[in-house]
Parts: C-alpha cells; structure tokens; sequence
C-alpha cells in the first residue's frame, strides 16, 4: 500500500478520486486504472530517457497518463494540444519520446507527425480504430491490474518554456517542482509530506495539464487527495464546480479572474464558493484592481506564485501581505536569493529597478537542455540567472515585477517598459484587455503601439480619451503614439502573450525579432 491510489482504494474506495466533464472515478476505479497503465508503460520496450507525451486537451484519460508515467518511471512530456505540424515535430524529436498519448482532437495530427518522426507509438483515448494508433481502451485491458513494482527510479516531467519569444526550450522538471528520491515508492512518501502541508479536501484543475503550474494537480491527486479537472475554462461553469464538489484548493492565472469577475453579479451570487482555502495565481502579472476585486470576493485566500518553469516558484505572497504591498510578489524563497542589477552590472539596493537576478544556492542554477548558450545568457556567474524580468525590491524584501527585458522597446535611446502602460489601459472601464508592442519609426528607432481590445467592439472608447487618459499617469514619452482596436491579443491558457508574433507584421521581414 506504498501508493496514494492503493491506500485511498483500501480506506476510501467507493469516494470520488477523479472527475471530468463526461466521468467520474473512484479511488478503487482510479487503482485499478492506474495499475493497468502504469504496467503498459513498465512492459514497454523504450530508451534509456523512456519518455512518453501527452497531446491532449484535460480529460480524466490525460491525468491517469500524466500519473501513471510516475508510477513506472517514465519521463513525461506535456504537449499544448493547440500545436502545429512542425512544432509537434520538433517537440517529438526534441524530447525523443517514444509513446504519445492523444485524444479525438489531436490524432490526426499526432499520427502523421508521427509517422514522419518515425519510432513513435501514438495511443489513443476514444479515437476511431485506425491502423495507425493502438487503442487506449485496449491498452489498457491487455495489462495486468495486479500493483505495478514500486523500486524504479522516478523520472521528471521533460517540460517546454511557453515559446512566446521564439521556439520552446526543453527544461527538465526541477527540484522544486518535483520531490527528489531513490524510488517511485519513496517519491510518493516524499510526495504525501509535501501535500501535508496544503489544506485537506478536492482540489479542481481549470488550467491546462501542459501548463506547468496546472500539472501540479496530478501530484495533488497522486498524493491521495481528490481531483475535479475542467475540459475547457468556464467562468460559470468554474463556479458550478466549486460549489457542487466544496472545492478546497485551485490554481488559477489572472484571465480566469478577469472572465470570474466579468460574470453579472446576479450569477456570481449565486453560488457559493466558501469552500476555497487556497487560491493559488501564476502564469502572469494581475493587474492590482483584478486582485483586490478578487480578494473582496473570495476572500483572503489568494497566494501568489511567481518563477518560472525553467526555476520552479521563487517568490510567494498571500493575501494579507499582498494587501499590505500591493502589486509585490512577494518575499523571495529558498533556496534562492534575490539579486538586481543595473545595466552595467552595479549591484541594486532597495526601490532601485534593474534586471533581476536570483542566486540559487544548491549552486545549479537553470539549465535548457541542448542549449548551453542560451544556458550561459541567463547567469551572471554559476548559479546566479535571470529570468529575464525587470523589477526592484522595497525595504522589506518584497519584489515588484515591472517588464521584461525582451519587451523593452527602445525609443531613440530611451527604455520604455510596456508592462507599465499595460496595467493603466486595462484599468480602464472601456477596455479589456491591452498589450503594448515596439513598432518601426524613422527617426527614434522603435515606438511604442498599444493593441486594445474594447469592451463593447461596436462603440470602442475615442482614442484622444485614451490619449489624454494615458498622459494623465504617464511621461510623455512614455505615451504609445497610436492605438489600435483589435479582437484578441493571443493571450494564451496561462495569460502569456507572444509578442514576438505580435510585432512581427510591423517590421521588415528580414529583421530578427527579440
């Protein structure tokens, strides 16, 4: 009874474990389950990384894969489902994943791609019989259900930076995201402490399983405590859950607060979402107004976390805190210590913005795998990296994130930083969302342009009011010199944009966009 499955099968069999839009499980369905894939993937001839991808959008089939590569030693790979041809492929031969699991959505994609890459057995949830892909049903069924062997050697996640300033790197999970140990069954004692330390009960997934910070609810569920995961992000729907199963923890990222809270109040009074304890937030910066209407609301659970999936969480404020130091991101945790630098390498003090750097103290630093260049551009020395933001830190060691370096525009020879203007646009009432770009100008070099996305498309606010709005809180020259009404801004699961895709039709084609 070593496993969470096996235990919470013995003492809790008949409660739910695992739930989706379309099923639910139960701890003894859950074991069983497990057991069966977890076994497929031991029998399985592979390499010596044995990795196996997951290209897929949440379903309850995605989370068994996701666990039961845990159980069996197998390295595994989230994939965004949304991907195209060349990046699958890039992402197969990168990783060098031997199986990868798909869903109705995915196969015909996943399958040639496959094909092409060559050495790669595609397994697939409720997908039409096809010579191309073994049936994941069947799988299943020709395995034992008998407990799988607990002695391997547990293997990380082989996960992919969000690619949004050029293609993804692979990072092998790091230390702080995932416990280490000697074997699967110490791994998931080691798994249980950590747990331990999080409020008891079901924990719903809204985020999707790719995005780093959302796969820790398979860990969550692999460490005995029940999981609700959500197919596709609903604001009510989201609600819904939350009453109906007492959700307890989550994790959310500032869109799905923005799309909570755009909900009428007449809905949002509807439901009770007294349950929640925790209301962990990453992935991007919230806009403090979004926070605070949050707050108000939920209460004062909210804990947010900032990193990186190249670092793992390197910086932590709740609640309280963050009420008492609005817009920070908290203290800085081990084992890191924070560092800012000026641009010609002084060392920063207190309220002095430069590029911030921590310095980890197990001396490892972040790694991008085949990469050592890019590897070596993120430290200043061994074990001391960035993670390419600009900020300053007050008296009492609280960060404040104000852009990143690669969002810098240059506007003849002074730095602007778009994340300021950003966060006065979406305060606006007229205004949704906004992201704000570096465009040609003939004289200055760059420009900055803000692409705003109008509440109401039919009567969008006059751009002079935003214009003079803009010039009410900032320096002129920080000031974008045109405006532009757009539909969506690419925002992505986690609240990420691309903005280099963003900025590339404004420029030559031939010049290489940061």
């Amino acid at each position: 009874m070593a496993l969470a499955s096996h235990r919470m099968a013995a003492i809790a069999g008949d409660r739910l474990a695992l739930a989706d839009d379309r099923v639910s499980l139960t701890w003894l369905e859950l074991d069983g389950l497990l057991n069966r894939a977890a076994n497929g993937l031991i029998r399985r001839s592979m390499g010596d990384e044995r990795r196996a991808a997951v290209f897929a959008p949440n379903s309850s089939e995605a989370v068994v894969a996701y666990l039961a590569c845990l159980h069996s030693g197998v390295s595994a790979v989230p994939v965004n489902p949304s991907l195209k041809a060349e990046e699958l492929d890039y992402i197969l031969r990168e990783s060098g994943a031997e199986i990868l699991f798909v869903d109705p959505e995915t196969v015909e994609l996943a399958t040639g791609v496959a094909q092409a890459v060559g050495g790669v057995e595609v397994i697939g949830w409720r997908c039409a019989a096809s010579t191309k892909l073994t049936q994941w049903e069947a799988w299943l069924a020709d395995q034992s259900d008998a407990p799988p062997p607990d002695d391997m050697r547990p293997r990380r996640y082989l996960q992919f930076t969000s690619g949004t300033t050029g293609f993804p790197k692979a990072i092998d999970a790091v230390d702080t995201t995932l416990p280490q140990a000697d074997s699967v069954a110490e791994f998931f004692e080691t798994l249980r402490q950590w747990t331990a330390e999080r409020p008891e009960g079901t924990h719903l997934c809204l985020g999707p399983l790719y995005f780093n910070a959302s796969l820790t609810s398979v860990r969550i569920l692999g460490a005995g405590n029940p999981l609700v995961v959500m197919t596709k992000f609903d604001a009510e729907r989201a609600l819904e859950l939350i009453e109906r199963f007492r959700i307890v923890t989550t994790l959310m990222v500032p869109t799905h607060f923005k799309r909570l809270l755009s909900l009428p109040q007449s809905v949002r009074a509807r439901f009770d979402v007294g349950s929640l304890k925790v209301v962990t937030h990453t992935g991007a910066a919230c806009p403090p107004e979004v926070k605070r209407a949050m707050i108000d609301w939920f209460g004062p659970v909210l804990v947010e976390a900032y990193g990186g999936t190249e670092s793992g969480t390197t910086n932590i404020i709740y609640s309280d805190e963050w009420l008492a130091h609005p817009g920070s991101v908290g203290r800085t945790i081990a084992p890191f210590e924070l560092q800012i630098f000026s641009e010609d390498g002084a060392r920063l003090g207190p309220n002095e913005p430069g590029q911030i750097f921590f310095r980890d103290t197990r001396g490892r630093g972040i790694v991008y795998r085949g990469d050592p260049e890019k590897t070596r551009a993120a430290h200043r020395e061994p074990g001391v990296f960035t993670l390419g933001d600009v900020g300053y830190y007050d008296e009492e060691g609280f960060l404040y994130i104000t852009d990143r370096v690669s969002d810098m525009i240059v506007s003849g020879g002074v730095n602007i930083y778009p994340a300021e203007i950003e966060h006065i646009l979406v305060a606006h009432p007229a205004i949704v969302d906004a992201v704000v770009i570096g465009v040609p100008n003939a004289d200055l070099g760059e420009e900055a342009k803000a692409l705003v996305i109008p509440r109401d498309p039919e009567a969008p606010p006059e751009r002079e009011e935003l214009f003079a709005y803009l010039r009410g809180q900032l320096a002129a020259y920080k000031c974008p010199r045109s405006i532009d009404f757009v539909e969506d801004v690419g925002r992505n699961p986690a609240g990420k944009v691309n903005k280099r895709q963003l900025r590339a039709p404004y420029w030559p084609s031939d010049r290489t966009i940061g």
